[in-house]
């Protein structure tokens, strides 16, 4: 019963027109800002821990202002998985990143397009489609009436989904192979694959348990690796995609030079909008030492 009634309330929001969408985003962003909660909480952890040299009013705004667009991130989403691509594509400026996109996908290896989890990141998807083919890793909701909603709506926008299993592994080397583009979030704690899926690497100084499978992919099949995220511009429901090379190392054959080099161009990333990262994510969960949680 109360999935129905999310479901429903999601469906709505698909319709709302997207200066609504950030105008709600913004009151239940602040609203997490006063109310106590977990995502607070998360994020206020993650940013003591990445930016100790900050003082606490930078923080304070950092915090306030990060809670804030990441509402706006979600609020945006069902839209953009079940609404008119049109509606986010005519906003959105897309720079040369189309262009370097194909002289990339030119050199016949595929490409692999790691995209962290800030800004409007679930909208990159819409104009990578443009280029080529886009097979996205994907790892299903709790919700299974989510998760069929989440996937007819990214299937829409032409986008073919691996599951985070071996079989998703290899429909990714397939796609790279047939020379598509493959996109992943490089700054998800990996959890299918157990211990063998990832390695401890600095992310912000801070040892996080990074994936290898990207590292993977890319030194099989020699395809090289672009970062990419969304701005979204403040004050404007209009949105710019940057492009970003990978740090070098990210094809390096020992895995923690290359999870360094991996973590390193997420930080790349982050630095040019820090405030529009999504600092909930429990990314230093899992502790090399085996000891508790820095979450509570």
């Amino acid at each position: 019963m109360i999935n129905s009634i999310l479901l429903t309330f999601v469906q709505l929001i698909s319709k709302l027109p997207l200066p609504v969408c950030h105008g709600l985003g913004e009151v239940i962003g602040t609203l997490m800002y006063w109310i106590p909660n977990r995502n607070r909480r998360d994020s206020r952890t993650n940013i003591d821990l990445c930016f100790p040299h900050m003082n606490a009013h930078e923080k304070r705004q950092l915090l306030r202002r990060s809670l804030i667009e990441s509402a706006k991130t979600f609020m945006e989403m069902p839209g953009i998985w079940r609404g008119d691509p049109r509606r986010f594509l005519d906003r959105l400026d897309r720079g040369d990143s189309v262009e370097k996109i194909q002289q990339l996908l030119a050199r016949g290896k595929g490409l692999i397009i790691a995209a962290p989890h800030l800004g409007s990141w679930e909208g990159g998807g819409s104009l990578l489609s443009i280029a080529a083919p886009v097979t996205s890793l994907y790892r299903p909701p709790r919700k299974k009436e989510f998760d069929e909603y989440i996937r007819n709506g990214r299937f829409a926008n032409g986008n073919k989904l691996a599951p985070t299993n071996p079989n998703g592994v290899k429909t990714l080397l397939k796609a790279l192979k047939k020379g598509e583009i493959i996109a992943i979030l490089p700054d998800q704690e990996p959890k299918a694959g157990g211990k063998e899926a990832g390695i401890f690497a600095p992310f912000f100084g801070t040892p996080a348990f990074t994936m290898v499978l990207l590292n993977r992919l890319a030194t099989k099949t020699g395809a090289p690796v672009l970062y990419a995220y969304v701005e979204r511009i403040k004050g404007k429901a209009c949105y710019r995609f940057h492009t970003l090379e990978a740090p070098e190392g990210i094809h390096d054959p020992d895995p923690l030079i290359a999870a360094t080099a991996l973590n390193q161009g997420v930080e790349n990333c982050v630095r040019q909008c820090p405030e529009l990262y999504q600092w909930s994510y429990r990314r230093f969960r899992e502790q090399p030492d085996g000891g508790h949680s820095r979450y509570i």
